[in-house]
């Protein structure tokens, strides 16, 4: 089985990292469709206090169209998930891997398109730390 992500411990403070995180998939082609923020959400629902986290869900439109066209289930994976967190001395950045993807939706035209999505994650997650 494939890691299902790309996990980084970056020694900035949660903005930081975000802003980090969001720059480096702009220069991969990804836009963030979705910014959840579960911190804000779990506060105005159940009143908790929680550390920061926030879902960002990045799509690169060509590879998602590319996808869709092969095949119109794998919606059901879009976007790619990007999620960070705030621990003690330090944000936690984890990112999807689009070829643990593969494993529950076997589909050939897909692993190409998961293929080119991960060697573009691949190089997020290597930029963000560095």
């Amino acid at each position: 089985m494939q890691n299902i992500g790309m996990k980084a411990r970056l020694n900035c403070d949660f903005m930081s990292a975000r802003v980090l995180v969001i720059d480096a998939l702009k220069a991969e082609g990804f836009g963030v469709l979705t910014d959840i923020d579960v911190t804000k959400t779990l506060k105005e629902k159940m009143g908790l206090d929680t550390r920061q986290y926030e879902i960002l869900g990045a799509c690169n439109p060509s590879l998602a169209h590319q996808a869709m066209q092969t095949n119109p289930d794998v919606g059901l994976f879009l976007p790619c998930n990007v999620i960070l967190y705030s621990e003690t001395d330090c944000t936690i950045v984890n990112i999807i891997n689009p070829m643990s993807m593969i494993e529950m939706m076997p589909d050939a035209g897909l692993e190409e398109v998961a293929t080119a999505a991960s060697e573009k994650l691949n190089r997020v997650f290597e930029s963000i730390q560095k």
